[in-house]
């Protein structure tokens, strides 16, 4: 007689990691962590982020404070402004060299063989680079108080401060990792120069009315002069509405433009 043995009993398929509910943002927040493990054990990136803005304050304010004059009041508080938006810039920039070196070096690569969210390595310098660019601008401000620059924010100028300077971090960051995926890393590292000259051309450092007749138009319709002019407003504790919208609507377009941008390239760059 032939028994029939009951078929083994199977165990239930578990979902793979990419079925995993919330692993996207725990995959962002690893890559967030390495990225600021990796900016905190260069000397470079420590000197780009938190001395040379520091320095480049002390050189406004100490050596050309006393031969400048802004509108309204101390030249101190016309300038921190214009310093604060060119440093969360110039930081921002150097996502472009690193995300540079991660796609040359062979670490994307890597990274595409794990069960990861794909574009958690382009979010993590993202992040990371919002972190220590606001640790970069409390600095500053820090600096330019013990200068004897004050100013005349309340609590609810301070919280929108801070929010206008993620967005303009998130922007800026957004701008430098899309050019580093398309730029080596030795021309990746030209482009904090656009934030660092950029700025000079707009109302950040003197009035617009003293620069040439040419120059006004840029200067008045580029998106660094209505970013800066929306810092110093809430700063100085009278922010202007109009000036924040156009603001806004400049970093969101930007924003908006460098992410899809940055995808497509992104995907273009890794796939097989």
């Amino acid at each position: 007689m032939t028994t029939t043995l009951p078929a083994p009993a199977t165990a239930p398929a578990r979902p793979g990691p990419t079925g995993r509910r919330g692993a996207p943002l725990r995959d962002v927040a690893t890559m967030t962590r390495r990225e600021a493990r990796r900016s905190l054990r260069s000397v470079d990136s420590l000197i780009n982020a938190f001395a040379l803005p520091v320095l480049i304050m002390s050189v406004f304010v100490v050596i050309f404070g006393g031969a400048i004059s802004g509108p309204g009041g101390g030249y101190i508080d016309y300038v921190v402004p214009g310093v604060l938006v060119m440093c969360l810039g110039m930081n921002s920039g150097s996502a472009a060299v690193a995300v540079a070196q991660d796609m040359t070096s062979g670490t994307i690569d890597r990274f595409k063989t794990l069960p990861i969210f794909s574009s958690s390595a382009l979010w993590g310098h993202v992040f990371a680079s919002v972190v220590r660019n606001l640790a970069s601008a409390a600095l500053v401000v820090l600096v330019a108080v013990a200068y004897g620059f004050r100013p005349g924010a309340a609590l609810g100028d301070w919280l929108g401060f801070a929010a206008f300077a993620v967005l303009a971090v998130l922007t800026f960051t957004w701008i430098s990792v899309t050019l580093g995926l398309v730029l080596s890393v030795e021309a990746s590292m030209s482009v904090n120069m656009i934030f660092l000259f950029v700025p000079y051309l707009s109302s950040g450092f003197v009035a617009v009315e003293t620069m040439p007749a040419w120059l006004h138009g840029f200067a008045e319709h580029q998106p660094f002069t209505p970013v800066i002019e929306s810092v110093r407003g809430l700063l100085a504790g009278a922010p202007d509405a109009g000036t924040i919208l156009t603001a806004c609507a400049w970093l969101g377009g930007l924003l908006l433009a460098s992410v899809l941008a940055g995808g497509v390239l992104y995907r273009r760059r890794t796939a097989r």
